[in-house]
C-alpha cells in the first residue's frame, strides 16, 4: 500500500483540491492499492496515516510540499511518522524538495525527494522500494545513502524529461470527497480548480519553477483538456474554474479550440498569462474567449521599469508600455486583468518600489477594474542576476528545516514580507504595504464578495483624500476599516 499525503496548507475554509496528489494517484490506479490523506479536511492526519499502516504496513509515505504553511507542517508531521515507523521510506515531493533537496535530505526524517514532476518518477520509485533494486536507477530522485546524523551522503539522479499529459491518466477523483473542493467565490457558485499544463518556456530570473523545468512546458490538448471540464462541470455541477499553469496561454491555437469546445457549457473561467504573448492574440481569439466565460486573466507585470524587467530576464516584449496597452484591452473586452508586481529588488530596492509604485498609479488610471498583487522580492536558487546580487548584499538560504519552519522564514516563503533580505528595511516594506491599503481603498477589489453598497462606498471615500495626495503614511482608519469588516485582498479571495 502506498499512503499521499497532502498536508494543511490554508486558513481559508476553502480546501484547495489536491492537484498534485491527484496526479501521481492516476499513475498509481490499478497498479498499486493507495490512500489519500488531506490535511486541509482531517483533524489528526498523523493519527489517519498510522491508523492507515495499522491495517497494512505501506511501501512508502508520499508527501506533496510547498513553502509556508505545508512546509511548517510537513516537517513535524514527517518526524512524528518517521518515529511512529521507523522503517516506512518517507518521500517528499512538489516545489520544495525540487528546490531544496539537498536541505531536506540533511534530515533523517525524509528518505527521498521526487525533484519536478512526479507522474512517472513515483510509481518507479515505489517499485524498487517496495520490490527492491537500485535507487540510482530512478531518474528524477534525490536520496539519502546512510543516516543523516551520521554523515550519509546525498545521491541526485539524473533529471527526468517531462511526460506529454496526454499519455497520463486521468485523475482520479472519486477517490476523494470532491464535494468539499468547489467554493462560491467571484467566478461562480461551484468553483472548481485544474491544471492542464506543466512547466514554462521562459526564463524569468525571479521565478522558482525556471530551475526545476528548465524551459520545458507540457499541455493537454484542447479535447482532452475540454472533457475534464465537461466532466467536472457535468459530474459534480461546477459552473467556474480556475486554471493553475504556470502559464495557459502558450499556444494561441490551442487557446482556440479549448474555447469552442467549452463554450456550449455557459461556465466561467480564470487564467494566467504573459503579457507580450496576449497582445499577440487576434481579436477572433478574444472573441471566442469572451464567449467561452473567459472572466479574468492573471499576469506578471513585475515592475514599472524596463531596465529592471531586462534584469528579470523577462524576455519577449514584456515592457510597462505594453501592459499598460494589455489593460486597454481587457477593458475593451470587459475581461478583468489581475497584475503582479515583484517589489524592491536589488540593487536599488528605494528605487525600484518608488518607479512601480508610480506606474501603478498609471495603470489604474487606464483600467480601474485592474486588481492588483504587491510582492516583495524573495531570491529562489540559481535564478541568476538577481539572486547574485542578494548575495552579495548578505542573503542566505537556510542549511536546515529547523530554521526553515522558524519565525521569519515562514513569511519569508510567503513573499508578504520577508525578513530575511537585508536590503529590504523596514520603512520600505511599510512604504509598500502603506501604498497598498491607500490603493484598496480607493479602488476596491471587486473579487470580495462581502464588500458591497455601503461599505465599498465608505472605504472609497476613506481612501480618496490620500489616494489624490499621495498621503500613503500610517493609514491607521483604513487598517481599522480592514479589520472590522474583514477586506480580503485580491490574492486572499480565492485566486
Amino acid at each position: 500500500m502506498i499512503i499521499l499525503y497532502n498536508p494543511w496548507s490554508t486558513r481559508s475554509v476553502k480546501h484547495p483540491l489536491p492537484m498534485s496528489l491527484l496526479a501521481v494517484a492516476s499513475t498509481l490506479e490499478g497498479r498499486y492499492d493507495y490512500e489519500i490523506v488531506d490535511g486541509n479536511l482531517e483533524r489528526d492526519p498523523v493519527g489517519k496515516i498510522v491508523e492507515l499502516a495499522g491495517r497494512r504496513r505501506p511501501a512508502a509515505i508520499g508527501i506533496t510540499v510547498m513553502p509556508g504553511p505545508q512546509l511548517e507542517r510537513a516537517v513535524p508531521h514527517s518526524r512524528q511518522l518517521k518515529r511512529a515507523l521507523p522503517g516506512v521510506p518517507i518521500v517528499w515531493g512538489g516545489y520544495f524538495p525540487s528546490q531544496h533537496y539537498a536541505t531536506v535530505l540533511k534530515d533523517d526524517a525524509v528518505d527521498v525527494c521526487v525533484r519536478g514532476q512526479g507522474e512517472v518518477t513515483f510509481p518507479e520509485l515505489v517499485r524498487v522500494l517496495s520490490e527492491g533494486g537500485d535507487l540510482g536507477s530512478v531518474a528524477g530522485i534525490s536520496y539519502r545513502r546512510g543516516r543523516a546524523a551520521a554523515g550519509g551522503e546525498v545521491i541526485t539522479n539524473p533529471n527526468r524529461p517531462l511526460v506529454e499529459l496526454d499519455e497520463l491518466p486521468e485523475w482520479p477523483y472519486h477517490r476523494l470527497p470532491m464535494e468539499h473542493y468547489f467554493h462560491r467565490h467571484y467566478l461562480g457558485r461551484r468553483v472548481a480548480t485544474h491544471q492542464s499544463s506543466y512547466g514554462c518556456p521562459f526564463a524569468c530570473n525571479f521565478c522558482a519553477i525556471v530551475p526545476i523545468v528548465e524551459r520545458r512546458w507540457v499541455a493537454q490538448s484542447p479535447a482532452r483538456l475540454a472533457a475534464v471540464i465537461e466532466h467536472q462541470h457535468r459530474r459534480y455541477g461546477a459552473d467556474a474554474v480556475q486554471f493553475h499553469d504556470m502559464d495557459f496561454f502558450i499556444k494561441e491555437r490551442r487557446v482556440e479550440e479549448f474555447c469552442d469546445r467549452i463554450t456550449p457549457l455557459g461556465m466561467t473561467w480564470w487564467a494566467l498569462g504573459r503579457i507580450d504573448e496576449l497582445m499577440r492574440y487576434k481579436d477572433s481569439t478574444w472573441r471566442r474567449m469572451k464567449a467561452s466565460g473567459l472572466k479574468m486573466i492573471f499576469c506578471g507585470a513585475e515592475a514599472g521599469s524596463e531596465e529592471v524587467l531586462a534584469r528579470m530576464n523577462k524576455g519577449g516584449k514584456v515592457s510597462p508600455d505594453l501592459t499598460l496597452e494589455l489593460a486597454k484591452r481587457m477593458k475593451e473586452w470587459d475581461v478583468v486583468p489581475e497584475f503582479s508586481f515583484v517589489l524592491g529588488n536589488p540593487p536599488d530596492p528605494w528605487a525600484d518600489v518608488e518607479q512601480t509604485l508610480r506606474f501603478i498609479r498609471r495603470l489604474k488610471a487606464v483600467n480601474p477594474a485592474t486588481e492588483l498583487i504587491l510582492y516583495m522580492y524573495t531570491p529562489v536558487p540559481k535564478d541568476g542576476t538577481l539572486y547574485e546580487e542578494a548575495r552579495a548584499l548578505g542573503f542566505k538560504f537556510p542549511d536546515t528545516l529547523d530554521q526553515w519552519i522558524s519565525g521569519d522564514w515562514k513569511d519569508f516563503s510567503l513573499r508578504r514580507d520577508p525578513r530575511q533580505n537585508p536590503w529590504l528595511n523596514p520603512a520600505l516594506k511599510r512604504r509598500v504595504r502603506d501604498f497598498e491599503r491607500v490603493l484598496n481603498a480607493y479602488y476596491p477589489t471587486t473579487t470580495d464578495l462581502t464588500l458591497r453598497g455601503l461599505k465599498r462606498a465608505v472605504l472609497r471615500t476613506l481612501g480618496a483624500w490620500r489616494y489624490r495626495l499621495q498621503f500613503y503614511h500610517h493609514p491607521l482608519e483604513l487598517r481599522l476599516f480592514h479589520r472590522l469588516f474583514h477586506y480580503q485582498r485580491p490574492e486572499t479571495s480565492g485566486f
